[in-house]
């Protein structure tokens, strides 16, 4: 009897012995590894970049001219009678344009959500012009006949936009996709011009007043104007290697102002995180 118990009290020993010189495995706290994780962006701090991006200008210049041929009419009996200004001209144009500039802003971030500021700007060539014409005939209330043309045309030229915006985003491992939204300043030429002539004839008139040719004109130019509008886009972010990130982008900005704008820009750059 005495020689089990010794016995087993040695094989006790032997077995609490091996089980202190095994290593500490993974499986044996109920998990295995796989290897390093790699660590994830930190997207939290100031940045800075640069951009340079291609777009189309959408315009809207119906209308632009109406307010110059008024102010040409003003009490005439041919604006009484034919509405002159009111004639449907001008219409919608597109053209593409180029640009490049840089951004700057903040982000603020929580586990993957990352909500941020950020301003943009972009100098390039944006914008286009128009010409139109018409021509129509009519008697007006002193018995004249008018053949009236009216040319008009309008330019816009846009060399400057700037951007102030609001942005959320969520980090899926080394890519930052965002939405962002805000409001838009700009810098542009207007110019509008409009030229009204033709003949006027009344058979019944005294001599010398049957015929009576009419050429009225006027140019305005509004230069380096502030124009102004919002804006809402699309983009990712993508890090690099420490704090630098590139960036791909689509935006929208909208211009309310004499000539209603639209401008999609699809836009490239680089940026640094701090």
């Amino acid at each position: 009897m005495r020689r089990l118990l010794i016995a087993a009290a040695l094989l006790g020993a032997v077995q609490t012995a091996q089980a202190a010189d095994m290593p500490d495995l993974p499986f044996l706290r109920g998990s295995l590894q796989d290897g390093p994780i790699a660590p994830r962006p930190i997207w939290e701090g100031f940045y800075i970049g640069a951009q340079a991006g291609v777009g189309q200008s959408d315009m809207n210049f119906t209308g632009a001219t109406r307010t110059l041929a008024g102010s040409l009419l003003d009490g005439l009996a041919m604006e009484s009678a034919g509405q002159v200004s009111q004639w449907p001209l001008l219409g919608k144009t597109s053209r593409r344009g180029e640009g490049w500039g840089g951004f700057i802003g903040y982000n603020s971030q929580w586990d993957d959500v990352v909500i941020g500021v950020e301003m943009s700007y972009l100098h390039g060539k944006f914008g286009g012009d128009t010409t139109g014409s018409m021509g129509r005939s009519f008697i007006d209330a002193l018995g004249y006949t008018n053949g009236v043309t009216y040319d008009a045309a309008a330019k816009m030229s846009i060399t400057d936009m700037g951007t102030l915006r609001a942005r959320a985003g969520y980090a899926v491992g080394a890519f930052l996709p965002y939405m962002f939204g805000g409001l838009a300043l700009g810098q542009a030429d207007i110019v509008r011009s409009a030229h009204i002539h033709g003949i006027a004839v009344n058979v019944a008139a005294a001599p010398g007043f049957q015929n009576i040719p009419f050429d009225y004109s006027r140019t305005e130019g509004r230069y380096n104007h502030l124009i102004y509008g919002y804006t809402a886009g699309l983009g990712v972010d993508i890090n690099l290697i420490g704090g630098l990130f590139a960036r791909a982008e689509w935006e929208y900005v909208r211009f309310t102002s004499s000539v209603d704008t639209n401008i999609n820009t699809v836009r490239a750059g680089v940026g640094y995180k701090f």
